[in-house]
């Protein structure tokens, strides 16, 4: 990331990093499958666990609301900035709990939906490639002044890897929540983001617990201004919380079973 042409080396790293990781367990999935059935569902399960991030946040979450409530603000700051992206030291209690509730909501998308469709989609290699994708978005996707050509071809393969999984993820989080009013944030709300995808989990996940999400926040130094999601500025509560575990949880379960499904169905019809 130094000298010219940063457009061209961000999407070279971008393109032989995705490239290497398929080709690496396109290989190796080719090898279990030929090794026999039980060595194949065992690289399968394993690798499945690997790419899939929900009950870790879910902890870490719980974490940052633990020290907030029992160590107070500059714990719960200090704990938030293990998961977040954001600067935390200015936030007050409110934009902690806000902070990691998106969080999760965003992260139900990245880290369980999106793996699992394309899983079924590509199997394995192709799970492993979004994974690839999702990392390098984390790392170099920033709109400041050291990322902003570097990591843009990351941040443009990351907008398009995710712009089905995270509208699934939208309908799924509705649904298990029973929650008409999530998905009318969803269409209200949902492209009321800087990302064309994370406003939608977002927004579903406002409806469901009929709060705001959104505002300003810093990032590297540099105040970006959300729009809001939602209207109902009331106080988030620990029950809040338990809440989008549920649904976290939820829609993980709701996502394999459908994953499942697919795979079936289109087994069935194969043979």
């Amino acid at each position: 990331n130094r000298g010219k042409y940063l457009l061209v080396k961000g999407l070279a790293i971008a393109v032989l990093s995705i490239g290497l990781v398929y080709g690496l367990f396109f290989v190796m999935d080719d090898v279990a499958q030929h090794v026999g059935t039980i060595a194949y569902v065992l690289f399968t399960v394993v690798a499945l666990f690997f790419v899939l991030a929900n009950r870790t946040l879910i902890n870490e979450g719980r974490m940052v609301f633990d020290q907030l409530e029992h160590n107070g603000l500059e714990a719960g700051r200090e704990q938030l900035s293990r998961i977040v992206g954001r600067d935390t030291s200015q936030l007050s209690p409110q934009q902690i709990r806000t902070a990691v509730l998106e969080t999760m909501a965003e992260n139900l998308s990245d880290g369980v939906v999106a793996p699992l469709f394309w899983f079924a989609v590509g199997g394995i290699p192709a799970a492993m490639a979004y994974k690839m994708v999702n990392t390098l978005d984390s790392m170099v996707g920033y709109k400041n002044d050291r990322y902003l050509l570097f990591g843009r071809a990351s941040a443009r393969i990351d907008d398009v890897a995710n712009y089905i999984p995270a509208r699934i993820t939208a309908l799924l989080m509705a649904i298990v929540a029973l929650s008409w009013r999530a998905i009318a944030f969803t269409f209200k709300y949902g492209r009321c983001h800087s990302s064309p995808n994370s406003g939608f989990p977002e927004a579903a996940l406002a409806g469901i617990l009929n709060v705001r999400f959104g505002g300003p926040n810093v990032y590297h130094g540099k105040t970006v201004n959300k729009p809001y999601i939602g209207h109902h500025n009331r106080e988030i509560v620990y029950a809040d919380f338990h809440k989008a575990a549920y649904v976290n949880h939820a829609v993980c379960v709701a996502m394999l079973l459908l994953v499942w499904g697919v795979s079936l169905m289109m087994s069935i019809r194969c043979n």
